[in-house]
């Protein structure tokens, strides 16, 4: 309960930061493209113009490509921040979740293994509901149904193998999601990208190569700000589904080798 109320928290300090961060960067973005226009004279006493002057000592900076590529492109690239922070949110919470002392805590073994040794089932099973976890809800699979003989404790077994790979997965999904969102977007705001190009294009805007090389450069960026949170984050998602998976077979195989003792127990026919 302290960990989920951990992670609940951790989550929704994120949403508050982009939340707050965003708007703000935003409102200085709007202020600095809406000043006026200040009259500067050269050395020769001629008017020039401060915004020309502004814009080209800040173009080609990480902040004129983020809020340079219109309303669209900025809304695109705090997706793009989003995406990349709720994939860090979950790389660390399935990073706390696919561990072996969290899935399959030492001192739950060692208890079922002592409770075995003495033969005494009960015993071993109230161990498992003292300490959950995916190896006590695998035992508790296999322990109630000791009376239905081997067989069928090999198939609950088996089952309740199969669940827990199920949960763990569809944590480990979100992860997926997460990568697979990060191409998205920055495919899209190529596309918006480009669409505004063509758009200065056709009005008349192929006389200045600097505009277009900066609204082409703007548009390729979201790409790459894609690619950056999709690479690490889908190698990692692969990590951890390989990780927990060996966990689970490994879990199988220590849960058979504890009820090894159970395979000549006689099942006793109640009709009889």
């Amino acid at each position: 309960m302290k960990m989920m109320k951990l992670q609940k928290s951790v989550m929704a300090a994120i949403m508050m930061l982009g939340l707050v961060v965003a708007p703000v960067a935003a409102s200085v973005a709007l202020a600095q493209d809406a000043a006026p226009a200040a009259e500067l004279t050269d050395a020769n006493g001629k008017a020039v113009d401060a915004n020309a002057t502004n814009t080209k000592k800040s173009s080609g900076g990480f902040f004129d490509i983020v809020f340079g590529s219109g309303i669209v492109g900025t809304i695109l690239w705090f997706a793009l921040f989003a995406d990349g922070a709720a994939a860090i949110y979950f790389a660390m919470d399935c990073f706390v979740l696919v561990k072996p002392q969290k899935l399959m805590p030492a001192s739950l073994i060692s208890n079922v293994q002592s409770a075995m040794a003495e033969g005494d089932v009960m015993k071993a099973l109230k161990a498992c509901e003292s300490d959950p976890s995916a190896m006590s809800n695998i035992l508790t699979a296999a322990f109630r149904h000791v009376e239905d003989g081997y067989d069928v404790i090999q198939e609950a077994v088996n089952g309740a193998a199969d669940l827990e790979t199920e949960r763990l997965m569809q944590r480990l999904t979100w992860i997926s999601v997460c990568s697979n969102l990060g191409p998205s977007l920055g495919l899209l705001g190529t596309v918006q990208g480009m669409i505004l190009t063509f758009q200065a294009l056709a009005q008349g805007g192929a006389g200045d190569a600097s505009m277009l090389a900066n609204s082409i450069g703007q548009a390729l960026w979201t790409t790459a700000g894609g690619l950056i949170v999709s690479i690490p984050t889908i190698t990692l998602f692969y990590s951890l589904r390989n990780k927990a998976n060996r966990l689970i077979m490994r879990m199988t195989a220590l849960t058979m080798e504890l009820l090894k003792g159970l395979r000549n127990v006689e099942v006793l026919d109640e009709n009889a």
